[in-house]
C-alpha cells in the first residue's frame, strides 16, 4: 500500500468515506473539493455514449477521459475503472494497468469480480500497482441487475470473495447492489472498508454516479438520490439565452467588441 490508499485505509470504522465519479476536469474539480476517492467508472459507456452495457467502453476511452479528470484532481485518490476484458489474464491486466498509470497519472486501478481475479491482483500489486475490487452486481458481466445476497449460496460467495479480495491485497471494495445484513457481516469482517452503491449505510463509505446525483440522467434506481436538477438549470438557460437572441438583446454592447 502507498500512502494515499493507506489514508483510505485508516478511515474505516473512524469516518465516511466518499466517492463519486468524473469523466472530465471540470466536474472533477468541483467534486475534489468533497471528496476521499474519485473514480472515472466505466459509467462513461452510458453516461455519456449511450452504450447499451459498459463491455463496448474501449481501453482508450478511460484513459482520454482519465487524463482529463486528472488535472481536475488535486486532494482525492483517483481510481480508473480496468474496462471489459482488459483484464482477462494477470499478464493482459499487467500490460493494460501499467499503460493506464503511466498515461493517467492515477492513483489506482479497480477491477470487477472475486476468486477470479485473485492472482490477476496479486501481480498488479507486485508490481505497484494499486487496486480497489468489486463485488455484488458487476455490470461488466450482468446478465440481470437484480440485488444480490438473498440467497443462501450467493450470500456464501460473496462474503468469500470478499475475504479472497482483501487476502490479495485490494485497498478497498466497491459492494453494489447488495442485500443489507450481508453488506454489513462483509463490512465487520474485513479490515478495508467497503464502499457502497446501492448496499445500504452499513458500508464505510458511499459512491454515487455524479450525473444521476445531479439529475442529468433520468435514471430512477432506487439506490439513486438527486440532489439537484441540473436538466431543468440548463433547459432554463438555454430558453433564456434563445429569448434574449430571438429578440434582440443578446449580445448587448456589454458583450461586444
Amino acid at each position: 500500500m502507498n500512502k494515499n490508499t493507506l489514508k483510505i485505509i485508516s478511515k474505516k470504522n473512524k469516518s465516511k468515506i466518499i466517492c463519486l465519479t468524473a469523466y472530465s476536469k471540470n466536474i472533477a474539480s468541483i467534486l475534489d473539493k468533497h471528496c476521499d476517492i474519485i473514480l472515472v467508472g466505466d459509467s462513461l459507456g452510458s453516461v455519456l455514449y449511450n452504450f447499451s452495457s459498459t463491455k463496448k467502453v474501449s481501453l482508450n476511452m478511460m484513459i482520454e477521459h482519465s487524463k482529463s479528470v486528472r488535472m481536475g484532481v488535486v486532494k482525492s485518490l483517483m481510481v480508473v475503472d480496468m474496462p471489459y476484458n482488459t483484464y482477462r489474464n494477470p499478464k493482459e491486466a499487467l500490460k493494460n494497468a501499467k499503460k493506464i498509470i503511466l498515461k493517467t497519472k492515477c492513483d489506482a486501478v479497480k477491477l470487477e469480480g472475486g476468486k477470479k481475479n485473485y492472482q490477476i491482483i496479486k501481480t498488479l500489486i507486485k508490481n505497484k500497482i494499486q487496486v480497489m475490487g468489486h463485488l455484488g452486481v458487476l455490470p461488466q458481466s450482468a446478465t440481470n441487475f437484480k440485488f444480490k445476497g438473498k440467497k443462501l449460496i450467493e450470500r456464501k460467495n460473496i462474503l468469500r470473495d470478499s475475504k479472497i479480495l482483501e487476502q490479495a491485497g485490494v485497498f478497498s471494495i466497491i459492494l453494489e447492489c447488495i442485500e443489507s445484513s450481508l453488506t454489513k457481516e462483509i463490512t465487520k469482517t474485513v479490515n478495508i472498508p467497503t464502499i457502497g452503491i446501492g448496499a445500504s449505510s452499513h458500508c464505510d463509505g458511499q459512491v454515487l454516479v455524479t450525473d444521476d446525483l445531479i439529475g442529468l440522467n433520468k435514471i430512477s434506481a432506487r439506490f439513486v438520490k438527486k440532489y439537484s436538477n441540473v436538466t431543468k438549470q440548463i433547459n432554463n438557460a438555454a430558453l433564456k439565452f434563445k429569448q434574449d437572441v430571438t429578440k434582440g438583446k443578446f449580445p448587448s454592447k456589454k458583450h461586444s467588441y
